[in-house]
């Protein structure tokens, strides 16, 4: 069996400030660069020295990585009850090591994990899959920074998200990473692209149909458009939209009655130059 729906939400409302870093440098999605809502997050960062301050400490103490507000918190529980409900049920969960989008994904998973325990308790499920009680952390799926002459925080090491994110999986291994200094907006296409095709490679290997990914703005505006292959004309169109918490599905192709190879059999991905981009999803 391979994989037949990725589901892909954002992370949930975080804590944010009035002020915005005084730099021309797009530092992250709030900057806008793709069309996406604009959420101004509570760090700072000095073009001259590529320092990041944070008004607001963050759990992990990298200024970049701020945790969801109360509100945010509330949207994750309620993203995961609705991910308990969804057809067909997810098999693998991924996330963006980031604190916010572990912090959002893990009410689902938290929730998987007691229903599976009722199911053992009842004599049901015992060979239940375990691989939707964890969560995979991959860097593909990380926040995009633009491309900058200093190098722009990584997220928190897997032995510090461990201890506070139980559930997380500190052996699976990133398929790839964002460059340090930053990324160009087709150098982000590249990256998630890289990154999706890997996660879509290992759920074809290990028989997953369902699959849910946990991400940022950028990323997520990315992924849409590398999976279905249409890319915009101009890089700020409206055409993925990334509300937090929100949820999109995308369904793989069937085989084309000409017997082309399309994403219904494992292939790799094609990134997407025009509207007129191979279609895999």
């Amino acid at each position: 069996m391979s994989l037949e729906v990725i589901y892909i939400a954002r992370h949930g409302v975080v804590v944010v400030s009035g002020f915005i870093s005084e730099t021309d440098i797009p530092t992250t999605m709030e900057d806008d660069a793709l069309g996406a809502p604009q959420f101004r997050s509570n760090w700072l960062v000095d073009p001259s020295t590529g320092s990041y301050t944070a008004s607001i400490p963050s759990p992990t103490g990298i200024p970049a990585d701020p945790e969801l507000t109360a509100h945010g918190v509330d949207q994750a529980k309620e993203l995961g009850a609705h991910l308990l409900t969804v057809e067909p049920p997810i098999e693998a969960v991924y996330s963006s090591p980031y604190y916010r989008c572990l912090q959002t994904i893990t009410p689902f998973v938290t929730l998987q994990k007691e229903r599976l325990n009722r199911l053992q308790g009842q004599d049901v499920g015992r060979n239940a899959d375990t691989d939707a009680i964890t969560i995979r952390p991959e860097h593909g799926l990380c926040e995009w920074y633009g491309a900058a002459p200093f190098e722009h925080p990584t997220p928190a090491s897997s032995d510090v998200l461990k201890s506070m994110f139980p559930h997380l999986n500190d052996t699976y291994r990133s398929a790839v990473f964002p460059a340090r200094n930053g990324e160009t907006i087709a150098q982000l296409h590249d990256r998630v692209a890289a990154g999706v095709q890997a996660i879509i490679e290992q759920c074809d290997a290990e028989g997953k149909r369902a699959v849910v990914l946990c991400s940022h703005a950028a990323s997520i505006i990315a992924l849409g458009r590398v999976l279905t292959g249409v890319m915009p004309e101009t890089i700020d169109a409206e055409d993925f939209r990334a509300f937090t918490c929100g949820l999109s599905m995308y369904r793989r192709k069937a085989p084309s009655s000409s017997g082309t190879q399309t994403s219904a059999t494992p292939g790799r991905i094609r990134i997407p130059t025009s509207s007129s981009g191979y279609r895999l999803w």
